[in-house]
Parts: C-alpha cells; sequence; structure tokens
C-alpha cells in the first residue's frame, strides 16, 4: 500500500522562502512520477509541478515558474517542493501525490492522473 505523509507547512511572510516534503512508503519515489497541488477553498485542486520517476523532467505552473523547485531524495524516499518568493496567492493546502503505474514515461499535470495522495498540509504566506 502506497502512503504519502508531508511535512507540516506554516506560516511564512510574502517573499520568504518554505520547503515541503512528502515521505513516501509502499513505493519508492525513483520509480514512479510524482508531483504537488494546491488547494483553496471553493477552487479547483491545482497542478505545482510535477517530476518523472526518471528525474531528467520537470513541470511547472507558470504560476510558480522560476520560483518553486520540485525536487527528491532517493536514499530517504522523499518528495520536496523548494517554495522561494512566496506571494499571498500561494495560500493553499499543498498535497504530493503518486501515480499508480511505475516507469511509465508520460509525465502529467492532470490530478486525474494520480491515484496516490497525501493528506495536505497548510502553507499560509502573509502580507
Amino acid at each position: 500500500q502506497v502512503q504519502l505523509v508531508e511535512s507540516e507547512g506554516g506560516l511564512v511572510q510574502a517573499g520568504g522562502s518554505l520547503r515541503l516534503s512528502c515521505a513516501a512508503s509502499g513505493r519508492t519515489v525513483s520509480s514512479t512520477n510524482m508531483g504537488w497541488f494546491r488547494q483553496v477553498p471553493g477552487k479547483e485542486r491545482e497542478f505545482v509541478a510535477a517530476i518523472s520517476w526518471i528525474g531528467g523532467s520537470r513541470y511547472y505552473a507558470d504560476s510558480v515558474k522560476g520560483r518553486f523547485i520540485i525536487s527528491r531524495d532517493d536514499a530517504k524516499n522523499t518528495l520536496y517542493l523548494q517554495m522561494n518568493s512566496l506571494e499571498p496567492e500561494d495560500t493553499a493546502v499543498y498535497y504530493c501525490a503518486a501515480t499508480a503505474h511505475k516507469y511509465y514515461s508520460g509525465l502529467t499535470t492532470q490530478k486525474d492522473s494520480y491515484d496516490y495522495w497525501g493528506q495536505g498540509t497548510q502553507v499560509t504566506v502573509s502580507s
């Protein structure tokens, strides 16, 4: 059974930085396409970033490109999201996600393509 557990988010001032982590069990992060999504109340869950199992491909939403970095540590079996130059608009619950298929070449930004989800962690950016 695949389980994803995000680290605690937090409250940060605009312009600050925060790193989220997502510890995986039941699946190695090096074999699975993984991503980060976020959601605010009343809105659809939206794509933030994704990384391919092979590690060479990374996708970012336009709204975070140049500010956020997705990465992973295979030895720790953990996915990360480094968030820099945070803006109040980044305030949301952040979720990590993984696809069911292993070694799949099609990295996607579509939330319906991800099968396993973490519990979510709140990130609040104050102005």
